[in-house]
C-alpha cells in the first residue's frame, strides 16, 4: 500500500509499485529501448549529460546544440514507440488529469550519473502535472522553488515510487544529486530508470 508524502508541494506516492509491477514495467521497457535506444544526449552548450536518455509516445524530450524541445522521433530517425499500457495505469490513477501523457521520457543513471536543478517548462500545458516514476537504485531527490536560488529539501526515492507535481510544485526546480548505487537488485547491472509522463501540446 502506498504512503503519500506531501514536500514542498511535491505529492510523493511511496511504495506504489509492488516488486511485481516494477519488473513488468522493466520488461515493458526493454521492449521500448529495443525500438528506440538509449543514445547521451548534450545540451545546448555541447555538454554530453550524465544520463542516457529515450521516449515512448507521441513526443520525445531532446536536447542538443539546437537546444531544449520535443520531437516526433528518435535522434537516429525512428519513430518513438507507444508509451506502455501498463505505464499509462499509472498516470490514470495519480495524475487527476483529463488528458493523456504524449511523453514519456526515460532516463538512465549509471552509478555517477545526476540530474541537475532544473523546471519542466517545455510543455504547452502547465495545468498537467508530471509524473515521475522511479525504478531501481534509490535516488537522492532535489526540490527548490520557481525562481532559482532559496532553501531546497530532498528526499530519497526508493524503487517503485512516484512523484506528481502539480499546482504550485509543477513550475518548481528539480533534479537528482546522486544514486545510491547497487542499493536495489531491481535491474541486474544496478542502475536507476527514471520515467517522466507529460502532456506535450
Amino acid at each position: 500500500m502506498a504512503r503519500i508524502i506531501e514536500e514542498r508541494g511535491f505529492r510523493i506516492h511511496a511504495g506504489y509499485l509492488d516488486r511485481a509491477g516494477q519488473e513488468t514495467i522493466v520488461a515493458r521497457l526493454r521492449e521500448v529501448l529495443r525500438a528506440a535506444p538509449l543514445y547521451r544526449p548534450v545540451t545546448p552548450r555541447g555538454q554530453a549529460m550524465s544520463v542516457r536518455m529515450s521516449s515512448a509516445g507521441a513526443f520525445g524530450w531532446v536536447t542538443d546544440r539546437r537546444g531544449y524541445r520535443y520531437e516526433d522521433r528518435h535522434p537516429d530517425g525512428m519513430p518513438w514507440p507507444p508509451i506502455p499500457e501498463e505505464v499509462l495505469a499509472i498516470w490514470r490513477d495519480v495524475a487527476e488529469c483529463p488528458r493523456e501523457p504524449e511523453c514519456c521520457l526515460v532516463n538512465w543513471y549509471g552509478e555517477g550519473a545526476r540530474m541537475g536543478l532544473h523546471q519542466d517548462r517545455d510543455e504547452a500545458d502547465f495545468s498537467c502535472p508530471v509524473v515521475s516514476v522511479s525504478l531501481g537504485d534509490d535516488g537522492l531527490f532535489r526540490m527548490g522553488n520557481e525562481t532559482r536560488g532559496g532553501r531546497t529539501g530532498s528526499v530519497w526515492l526508493a524503487s517503485g515510487d512516484v512523484v506528481v507535481m502539480a499546482g504550485e510544485a509543477r513550475l518548481k526546480h528539480h533534479g537528482v544529486d546522486r544514486i545510491r548505487f547497487g542499493s536495489s537488485t531491481l535491474l541486474p547491472q544496478g542502475g536507476r530508470i527514471n520515467l517522466t509522463l507529460r502532456v506535450v501540446t
